[in-house]
């Protein structure tokens, strides 16, 4: 489309956007975004993201975007019926109206609402009126009404769809021109918005009307010509328009673009202005649009506008900057440490050569005692050319007594970390009263990442100098004590006072918070020296054993291709989804159970297991996928991690699942399989060193004792308190048999309906796992619940709490946010129903797991140094390495001592073994 220019600009045209449409168009389409309040963003997102691309594309000087004003319109008083139809705008886009309107006038787009007219009349008033001055005119809709007002020189573009109609895209999409649009809708009528036009008149006979006569005027004018159109109906036309020409010309009022409405604005005076670079920066840190925040806290152009005046393209000075102080002399360094020493409160941070607390060595330690103020203190820069700087061991001499002394108290982001890295070293960090990461997890677990760069972005609406942006990246990338001082000063400086800031704006919200409060003082930041002890003592490995594992299994997969190759006819890649689906559904014939959204024949895992119960190569794969994902993760991966200590030393993560639960990597001992022999073999290699045993406990069914507890179902209740065997004691009840008859089928089933109940699953769900007809699943859930109604009870309140709070609790108080609760999306909002019912059960077990291990910390200080040392926590499991003399009385003590982790109304039980190996004693 060629279009002429504005006399303010040489290209662009007048760009008019119907918001309107936009709006309910953003509302309607994926992704459903929320931010971590659980408030919905999408359609703001939607709408900005349109407007965007609108402006990249045409760069136009002179824009405005209008929307419907509230209340009626002169429409509503011509017919009352208008409109009558429509729903009610659905709260969760009423609320996104005001933070649009603020966002697009802080953009500096022209944004129009006028009472008593539509935004259809607004933009068919400017597009007229800029027309008559000679300019083009671009309208942004994706309503069909507009076309009416489609000329040479104003044309419609559906962003949508990214088509553009001009005055012969009008004729192919609706059969007339621009001039018949109007007396089309007016015989059509629109059930949208209640106009009612011609009763059984559809498009196909108006066209016909229309493309035979003329207009509805001239139809009106003669009537009976109708009946010579020959098509179905044409002859009983005439009757039914003489008798619904009112309805038929007040349908085409209705359906007209008025285009006389009176204006403050002329065309010419939409200018797009300069962005409000601080609205913007606080409008999208409130909607946690990072990506835009992120551009407009760079200081670059904020759209691409034409007039230049919208963001010019050479940075801005850098928003709520560090002012930083390099300390180089041991004056310098006395003042910090007097400084320091005098503070309530400091943030500290350590620079170091990698992100391995093993093998990090200590390159320069940070500190802020007041926001926007920092200070760096090298101690091993060694590029050629780098300062003098102070020697590493007298700094940490110095700073010692106060680093290791309580007070003052202490702030860091991952303060784990730092602690490790300073234990090399021999300072045993004391004092750790906050860490922000751990404060921004309690606060709200699913709001996203808790690491400093995302959360300065959030919360502060800073952008943080990045580690990239300072020692570049892949091979290349310098450690840090490569970086010149120049540029590692003000990025080792702001990460200090990052998070001294991210303190002072966290806690307060924080403390707002009983529950979470709770959880952070009295759970996750006890819990920092803990795991940084139990890292850094880590666990022995038996590498021969995982070796011999490994050569085992490579021949066990060797000899699974070679079978898979002779069922197949042919030799194939079985990592290959292709050469799979070209073997299994052209060559074998096997039956498509599920495509993939390109409309493939899928291959996925659950498609596998099901075709494995009919045929053999499936059952073959799924085995070759298992070993070779255990060969790759655990027995070739796991040799490689072990330090010249013969030790593995994983980092555990209290922040990144959102219920509590501790993960971990390098290795990730959360996910080596327990139920294969190939995993226990794994579990083999976790050795004991000589004159010790490995002791795990774990807690005996803890999620169903806390359904217990939380239901208050008196048959559960009942049974844990006769300390019966619970999936026993269900299969009694669901399965109407005396206890001691109970098959161990029968236990075996019971057991999926305990767990599964837990987990939200559905009687498809349970029917798939016991390979059983749906109807006989449902029937084992609806027994289960009649059984125990407490616990039905349980998830109806608790599922309905959950869409009122929009979060559930657990029992010391964890907030577990369920910001899809109520979305509009039902199979959206039924994962988050599950979550909700299953949260609080998980994470109270993972507060309770946590709470051990401090009533086992303190316990371990009480015994003799190398006596007994807590090495991993798994799951519901503590393991410990403890001498064999006094194995077994360690193992009584400490299974009493878990036991009392948390006062339920049924037993909490911890149960102990011991072994040489983690499988023997598990």
């Amino acid at each position: 489309m060629k279009l002429a220019s504005m006399s303010h600009s040489a290209q662009a045209p007048l760009i008019l956007v119907d918001g309107s449409s936009y709006l309910y168009r953003a509302y309607h389409a994926p992704p459903h975004l929320t931010n971590s309040r659980g408030e919905p963003t999408g359609a703001v997102y939607g709408v900005v993201n349109m407007l965007r691309s609108l402006l990249k594309q045409y760069g136009p000087s002179h824009m405005a975007v209008v929307f419907d004003a509230k209340g009626k319109t002169f429409r509503d008083e011509i017919y009352a019926e208008y409109k009558a139809h429509r729903p009610p705008m659905p709260d969760d886009l009423r609320c996104q109206i005001e933070p649009l309107h603020a966002i697009i006038r802080a953009l500096g787009l022209p944004l129009i609402c006028i009472s008593g007219v539509e935004a259809d009349d607004v933009i068919g008033t400017l597009a007229q009126q800029a027309e008559a001055e000679g300019h083009d005119v671009l309208i942004s809709t994706g309503d069909k009404d507009m076309a009416q007002l489609v000329t040479d020189k104003i044309t419609l573009i559906n962003t949508m769809t990214d088509t553009v109609m001009d005055v012969e895209g009008v004729h192919n999409k609706f059969g007339v021109g621009p001039e018949l649009i109007i007396d089309l809708l007016a015989m059509m009528g629109d059930k949208v918005d209640n106009i009612p036009g011609l009763p059984g008149v559809g498009e196909k006979t108006a066209l016909a009307m229309l493309q035979g006569i003329g207009s509805l005027e001239a139809i009106y004018q003669d009537v009976d010509a109708v009946a010579a159109l020959g098509f179905r109906g044409a002859k009983t036309m005439p009757k039914k328009l003489a008798e619904h020409k009112e309805a038929a010309f007040l349908s085409y009022t209705l359906a007209t673009i008025k285009t006389d409405v009176e204006l403050d604005q002329k065309p010419s005076e939409l200018l797009i202005g300069e962005a409000d670079r601080d609205a913007l920066a606080k409008l999208y840190g409130d909607l946690e649009f990072r990506r835009w925040l992120n551009e407009v806290l760079d200081g670059g152009a904020i759209l691409p506008a034409g007039n230049g005046d919208n963001g010019a393209s050479a940075k801005a000075p850098a928003q709520n900057g560090t002012e930083h102080e390099l300390i180089l002399t041991e004056s310098q360094l006395d003042t910090w440490i007097e400084k320091l020493s005098q503070a309530e409160l400091f943030a500290i941070d350590t620079e170091t050569t990698s992100i391995d607390y093993m093998a990090a060595e200590l390159v320069g330690l940070s500190f802020a005692v007041e926001a926007g103020k920092g200070a760096y203190l090298p101690v091993a820069h060694d590029y050629e050319g780098a300062p003098v700087q102070l020697d590493r061991d007298t700094v940490l001499a110095k700073l010692k007594p106060l680093l290791e002394d309580t007070a003052p108290r202490k702030v860091g982001q991952n303060l784990k970390y730092d602690m490790s890295v300073l234990a090399k070293y021999g300072i045993a960090l004391n004092g750790i009263a906050f860490d922000t990461m751990l404060e921004s997890y309690c606060f709200n677990s699913t709001a996203g990442r808790h690491n400093m760069d995302d959360m300065a972005l959030k919360y502060l609406g800073h952008k943080t100098i990045h580690f990239e942006d300072i020692a570049g990246k892949g091979a290349k990338q310098k450690t840090f004590n490569q970086i010149p001082l120049e540029e590692a000063a003000p990025y080792a400086a702001e990460d200090a006072d990052i998070t001294l800031r991210l303190h002072q704006h966290l806690w307060p919200r924080l403390q707002e918070l009983a529950g979470p409060t709770r959880v952070f003082e009295q759970l996750e930041r006890p819990l920092v020296p803990i795991m940084s002890a139990m890292e850094r003592h880590g666990v022995l490995i038996d590498t021969d054993q995982l070796h011999q594992q490994s050569s085992e299994i490579a021949t066990t997969l060797d000899s699974l291709e070679q079978q898979a190759h002779e069922i197949a006819g042919e030799v194939f890649n079985l990592g290959s989804t292709k050469q799979l689906q070209a073997i299994f559904f052209d060559k074998l014939g096997y039956p498509v159970l599920k495509k993939t959204p390109k409309g493939a024949p899928s291959t996925a895992e659950e498609v596998l297991q099901e075709l494995a119960l009919d045929y053999p190569l499936p059952k073959i794969i799924l085995e070759h996928r298992s070993l070779a994902k255990l060969k790759n993760t655990y027995t070739d991966k796991l040799p490689q991690l072990v330090k010249p200590s013969g030790r593995v030393h994983t980092s555990y993560h209290q922040a990144v699942t959102a219920t509590g639960r501790l993960s971990s990597s390098d290795p990730n001992l959360q996910n080596i399989p327990i139920r294969t022999a190939e995993g226990r073999r794994i579990r083999q290699a976790f050795i004991a060193p000589e004159g010790y045993k490995l002791l795990a406990i774990d807690y005996s069914q803890i999620e169903l004792r806390i359904m217990a507890h939380l239901s208050q179902d008196k048959g559960l209740l009942e049974a844990f308190a006769a300390g019966k065997d619970i999936h026993k004691a269900t299969a009694a009840e669901v399965f109407g048999v005396d206890f001691d008859s109970v098959t161990t089928e029968q236990r075996r089933r019971a057991k999926a309906v305990n767990f599964g109940l837990i987990y939200g699953m559905s009687a498809f769900g349970l029917a798939k796992q016991l390979d059983i007809g749906r109807a006989e699943a449902q029937e084992y859930i609806d027994r289960y619940f009649h059984r125990y109604p407490g616990v039905l009870e349980y998830m109806d309140r608790t599922r309905a709490q959950a869409h009122d709070k929009e979060y559930v609790e657990t029992l010391m108080g964890r907030r577990l946010h369920l910001p899809e609760i109520n979305a509009r999306n039902k199979m959206r909002q039924q994962a988050a129903e599950r979550t909700a019912i299953n949260a609080p059960m998980q994470g109270t077990a993972a507060d309770i797991i946590k709470k051990a291990m401090l009533l086992v910390a303190d316990y371990l200080s009480q015994q003799a140094e190398d006596e007994i040392h807590l090495i991993m926590q798994v799951h519901d499991e503590l393991v410990f390495e403890v001498r064999e003399g006094v194995a077994e009385q360690h193992k009584d003590a400490l299974c009493e001592l878990m036991s009392q982790a948390a006062e339920l109304d049924v037993p909490l039980l911890a149960e102990g073994g011991l072994g040489d190996n983690w499988d023997q004693a598990h």
